[in-house]
């Protein structure tokens, strides 16, 4: 156990030192941040995102450039950005690169909350219905677009769902106002999840810029006027030098932490270690990692977005399972608790966002273990059934004991009181028939 606990620090070590090292050198004063932004809008991109413009602010960055390449994401993370982006006294450029890169979902709000917006040739933007309408059941079929009012809504028309998809298309519009950009596209990227190539979007006037790079970005962005708490300011790039604001270590252990098949893995060690903590007090190891891991997944689950009835299925499932090894119930704990552990599974996270699921390979391999574990505790509880007894009081029938005189014997290096049918003598030998409370039934062996 130990090896295996300085194996993990110091693979956790080597993965972060760069992230602390990066984070030591002081940023220059006057310079043009770069952010990146590739993957999934998530606690941890949106972490970075936040602090790094602060930390651009605090060095009095020229500009700061979010370079993004993003599905989308998160609803709370992709708002805690645009919050930060609409309050930065620092311009914010967001350019989508390099080519072949997309900023769909959440990432064409951000786009679009930005001061400047960019995009490489060969990219794409839009697609922001919010994520848990894209896909309708069977039982009600998306509408068709009305050709009088150019839109319709990409879900089931139920009321949460127009409440959703409403409050998304005010959102986005109300930042399309905001920068002077497209605000009829922008309510159709969300009511029908439309979609634009760089050029097109340039000339519909989503974005601001089409640069074939980031030195090109910066070129057409020189004296460019944009607004900043309600003043109008000229950026003055030429000479200001670059600085590539790297992920530093908290970011990276978010993105680490944030995963959510990682949170269910540490949500069991966690559970299992401390079971294992209480089968052996004193034990201290199982017990110390339980409580660390289950205090890292909780703090994970409230980053994250949790559907508390899978949660409690989860929870479920487990105390099932470790139920039916504590007390067999010859499968009905085990397969029970199963059964809710995978259900539980499947929901614990309320997200379409397959970046933010656990994964289905995961839930298959934990199910095949506990349903081995189920198996193998069912077939010990089923053979120890037909087994002889071997401990406990009735093991003493049928063995052999030594009359101590009437009414008592010795069986089993103890002394028991006894009843016997025939008169007893000291020395006599006797066989147990039977046991009634603390009372031997005794029979005296025939010589």
């Amino acid at each position: 156990m130990k090896s295996v606990l300085l194996a993990c620090g110091f693979l956790l070590a080597a993965t972060l030192s760069p992230a602390f090292s990066a984070a030591d050198e002081p940023p220059p004063l006057d310079a043009i941040w770069v952010l990146d932004l590739d993957g999934a809008v998530g606690p941890a991109t949106s972490d970075y995102l936040v602090r790094g413009l602060a930390r651009a602010t605090d060095a009095d960055a020229r500009l700061a450039v979010i370079r993004m390449n993003t599905p989308g994401g998160l609803d709370g993370a992709m708002r805690d950005i645009i919050e930060a982006i609409l309050a930065s006294p620092v311009p914010v450029a967001t350019y989508v690169a390099p080519q072949g890169a997309r900023a769909a979902s959440a990432g064409t709000y951000i786009l679009y909350a930005s001061h400047i917006a960019a995009m490489a040739p060969a990219t794409n933007l839009g697609a922001a219905t919010p994520v848990p309408l894209a896909a309708p059941t069977p039982a009600s079929p998306p509408t068709d677009p009305d050709p009088e009012d150019g839109a319709a809504e990409a879900s089931p028309d139920t009321a949460m769902n127009r409440k959703m998809v409403n409050d998304a298309a005010a959102y986005i519009r109300g930042l399309a106002t905001l920068r002077g950009r497209n605000a009829e596209w922008a309510e159709q990227a969300v009511r029908e999840a439309a979609s634009l190539s760089a050029e097109e979007a340039m000339e519909q006037g989503v974005i601001d810029i089409v640069a074939r790079n980031l030195n090109d970005l910066l070129t057409q962005a020189e004296w460019r006027e944009v607004t900043i708490a309600g003043e109008t300011r000229s950026l003055e790039l030429t000479g200001a030098p670059l600085h590539q604001a790297a992920p530093d270590w908290r970011t990276e252990f978010l993105s680490i932490i944030t995963n959510p098949s990682l949170v269910l893995i540490l949500g069991m060690i966690g559970f299992y270690g401390i079971i294992l903590e209480f089968y052996n007090p004193g034990a201290l190891v199982p017990g110390v990692i339980g409580v660390i891991c289950l205090l890292l997944a909780g703090y994970a689950l409230q980053l994250l977005p949790v559907n508390y009835a899978g949660l409690a299925l989860l929870l479920l499932g487990i105390a099932l399972m470790v139920a039916e090894a504590v007390s067999p119930s010859f499968g009905i704990l085990g397969i029970g608790g199963l059964a809710a552990f995978m259900f539980g599974g499947v929901i614990l996270f309320d997200t379409d966002i397959e970046a933010f699921r656990v994964g289905w390979p995961l839930l298959a391999g934990i199910g095949l273990t506990s349903a081995a574990f189920v198996i193998v505790t069912v077939s010990i509880a089923l053979r120890m059934r037909h087994q002889a007894v071997t401990t406990g009081v009735e093991q003493m029938v049928g063995m052999a004991a030594t009359a101590l005189g009437q009414g008592q014997v010795r069986a089993g290096g103890e002394i028991w009181e006894a009843r016997c049918s025939e008169n007893l003598s000291q020395g006599d030998l006797v066989v147990v028939r039977a046991i009634d409370g603390l009372t031997l039934i005794v029979e005296k062996e025939q010589s």
